[in-house]
């Protein structure tokens, strides 16, 4: 018998569920049977919180980016320095992927970038976080500068998240201090854009 939990609880518990089975098997490949057997709920409780399989894909991609972004919002506020806010963010993204590998499969995974609605709430996800950590960067330059240095940042943490997932035991205070070590000392050696040499 199924146990009767709060409305908000079930549904977090569903989301959870939902992303260790999409990750293991991609969107196509699970069915609303999959998710519910998994559960332990019957296909009309999960009904009754997401309409279709594409309305809880949906809804757990924007749930996966949200968790993401509180991370990293976190740990950056309780930083006190520049070199502070680099590298305790790299360690909870670390954390964040090497204790929630499903919820970054998901994110980066190939059935979120092979469907436009999908990619369209991962690119956002992404924009936002870029807009975010492009506040936290402390050069002279524009805020497009920023911005596009933010997308940089962001490509380097998903290469080696990718990396890391592929070894076991991978530590994610090693990973952030090497990676922000790289990051700090490549943000000192910018310098503000040049004006445009005079004739």
């Amino acid at each position: 018998m199924t146990t009767r939990l709060p409305a908000e609880q079930r549904r977090r518990q569903l989301l959870d569920i939902a992303c260790v089975e999409f990750a293991e098997r991609g969107f196509h490949a699970t069915s609303m049977d999959d998710v519910a057997a998994a559960a332990g709920v019957t296909k009309p409780v999960l009904y009754q919180h997401f309409p279709s399989k594409r309305a809880l894909f949906v809804e757990l991609l924007a749930d996966v980016g949200h968790q993401l972004r509180r991370e990293l919002a976190v740990a950056t506020a309780a930083a006190h320095t520049g070199r502070e806010r680099v590298e305790e963010g790299f360690a909870a993204y670390f954390r964040f992927v090497t204790g929630n590998e499903a919820a970054f499969r998901v994110l980066f995974g190939a059935s979120a970038r092979n469907d436009p609605e999908f990619t369209e709430i991962v690119e956002r996800v992404l924009a936002e976080s870029a807009d975010a950590i492009s506040q936290l960067i402390e050069i002279d330059g524009t805020a497009e500068h920023r911005r596009v240095l933010a997308h940089a940042l962001i490509g380097i943490a998903e290469a080696t998240s990718r990396d890391a997932l592929t070894e076991n035991g991978s530590d994610p205070v090693m990973l952030a201090q090497w990676v922000s070590e790289l990051v700090w000392f490549g943000l000192r050696g910018i310098r503000a854009e040049e004006p445009a040499a005079r004739p």
